[in-house]
């Protein structure tokens, strides 16, 4: 059981409790959060809450997340691309199309079914039987290194420096239009869309902080620009909203961009090319790389022709 304890902001005075909490607890469902106010696990001012309670600033909220009920995830013999293995982590190359951790809709092919497999019970257990070893995650369509956990410790750590920001995260994309300046920089906090909940958008209002910087790699015929993009924060779809914010979507990206992609393309060119953080029993800064994959590096070569 998870507990938490939430003063309300002046933001959210005059707003349905129901909404509110569906902006800030952007990784569970609409439903869910319901289930949670029908089972009284949610109390403003120390009495059960309904959902169409209309938050007052200063109210306190205090909420219990159950555990989640254990299913049965099946070890799969997925191939997996190792970068480096030691006591403590596992780094691994993540292809194009794979979920990170069981969730409706794929509760196999995941990477987890993979770890299973490959690794058994040797992953830390912090985040539960449904995401073991797993500290963060990249999109289905976005390729690239992510760590996994193999004791608790490790998690404890890595956890740790991802809350303070002092994880270095690099990313390599191709967006739309040229982009002028040589590099900058994107602040502007994010959160649930307003207008359509599945996916997520800059919101001043409900949003979480975030910050992208990006420099430019090259540049094609003015139509599409290569990128580097290192997160100071991480939210979820964070460099696909930014950029998109910015009128420079990323290629091939069908939710934030142009539904009509002129190459043919599985998602986003988004890929997660270097990991740098301490490792959790030297102490030690470590950075691992994974080059980029081999449709990224044909499109580059088509759209060098633009020059």
């Amino acid at each position: 059981m998870e507990e938490y304890n939430i003063e309300a902001s002046g933001d959210w005075a005059g707003k349905r409790i129901d909404k509110v909490l569906s902006v800030y607890f952007s990784d569970y469902s609409r439903s869910f959060i319901k289930k949670l106010f029908d089972d009284g696990y949610i109390q403003v001012n120390g009495k059960a809450s309904k959902p169409s309670y209309s938050v007052r600033t200063g109210d306190i909220f205090d909420i219990s997340v159950p555990d989640p009920v254990s299913i049965d995830i099946e070890p799969e013999n997925i191939p997996l691309d190792i970068i480096y293995e030691d006591d403590d982590v596992i780094l691994v190359n993540k292809p194009k199309g794979m979920v990170v951790h069981p969730a409706p809709g794929h509760y196999s092919g995941t990477l987890v079914n993979g770890l299973m497999y490959h690794f058994k019970d040797s992953l830390s257990g912090i985040n539960g039987e449904f995401r073991p070893g797993i500290v963060h995650r990249i999109d289905m369509d976005t390729t690239g290194v992510l760590v996994v956990c193999k004791n608790d410790n490790a998690h404890r750590s890595l956890s740790e420096q991802l809350h303070e920001h002092s994880i270095t995260r690099k990313y390599y994309a191709i967006v739309h239009g040229n982009i002028a300046q040589d590099d900058g920089t994107v602040d502007a906090p994010i959160g649930r869309s307003p207008k359509d909940r599945k996916k997520m958008a800059i919101n001043t209002r409900n949003g979480r902080h975030a910050v992208t910087h990006y420099r430019v790699l090259e540049r094609f015929g003015g139509k599409y620009t290569f990128i580097e993009c290192q997160l100071e924060t991480g939210r979820t779809h964070q460099i696909r909203v930014h950029m998109a914010s910015i009128g420079h979507p990323i290629l091939g990206d069908e939710v934030y961009g142009p539904k009509k992609c002129p190459f043919k393309l599985q998602g986003q060119t988004l890929h997660a090319g270097i990991l740098g953080f301490e490792h959790p029993s030297t102490g030690e800064y470590v950075e691992f790389k994974a080059d980029l994959p081999e449709y990224f590096e044909d499109l580059i070569k088509k759209l060098k022709l633009l020059n």
